[in-house]
């Protein structure tokens, strides 16, 4: 059993979270103004029932005045005729729908108070039916406006994350790009300085020390035409022109 009621349990906090999802407020509020409006129609029939049975009533109540008044002048015409037993026919009969008249004042004036607590609970029920309309409306526009606001707000953060994820990959290539940099710089001096050998190039080890050794004597000879162009050669230099010029 403890088993059981558990399964119970999760199975009823399962459903309520579903059935939670599925609910729109605004259907719901919907729905119960819809009942209220028909229970507001209900009580709204009671009192046209109400009404027209009293109605009925009273139009049976002015026949019996009608038949009342038309046996109160037989019983005045038999007396005059010297007929007392037709008058008093006419007045036991009288006084037999006079009391099935006070019986109908009886029902009218139940029907009345009916009448009377119908059409309160109609205007109270009618009241309070416009009231929650009113507040039904305010409700919804709140919900569809929080549900905006929360679309916006999600678009928003979708938004936000994917340019994070642009501008971490921008971060990268940026990184990678500079490393790429930085590799190549390295291999073009240490290729400048022999440490790694050019595989596209035809000459070989002997060749680039030669090359060197050309390069450093074209720098030398550079460097004494120029002290020569400023007079400041070398005295080894100067004795020698000397020794020349003798």
């Amino acid at each position: 059993m403890g088993l059981l009621t558990r399964m119970e349990t999760v199975f009823k906090s399962k459903m309520n979270k579903v059935l939670n999802k599925m609910e729109d407020p605004r259907e719901t509020l919907d729905y119960s103004y819809e009942k209220q409006l028909e229970l507001l129609q209900n009580v709204k029939r009671g009192v046209a029932e109400v009404t027209t049975s009293k109605k009925r009533l009273q139009l049976q109540r002015a026949k019996l005045i009608q038949s009342n008044e038309k046996l109160e002048r037989q019983a005045r015409d038999a007396v005059a005729a010297d007929r007392e037993d037709l008058a008093r026919m006419a007045l036991e009969r009288k006084a037999a729908l006079q009391q099935q008249v006070e019986g109908i004042d009886r029902e009218i004036a139940e029907l009345e108070k009916q009448e009377e607590k119908l059409v309160a609970s109609e205007k109270r029920l009618s009241t309070k039916v416009e009231i929650f309309r009113t507040k039904k409306e305010s409700i919804k526009a709140q919900y569809s406006a929080a549900e905006a606001q929360v679309k916006i707000n999600e678009s928003v953060t979708g938004i936000s994350e994917e340019m994070a994820d642009v501008g971490l990959a921008l971060e990268r290539a940026e990184n990678k790009t500079e490393e790429m940099k930085a590799r190549a710089e390295a291999i073009d001096e240490l290729m400048e300085a022999g440490t790694l050998e050019d595989l596209t190039g035809n000459r070989d080890d002997i060749e680039r020390e030669l090359a060197k050794i050309s390069a450093q004597t074209s720098v030398e000879s550079e460097l004494a035409k120029l002290k020569a162009e400023a007079g400041k050669g070398s005295e080894k230099e100067k004795t020698g022109e000397e020794k020349k010029e003798v």
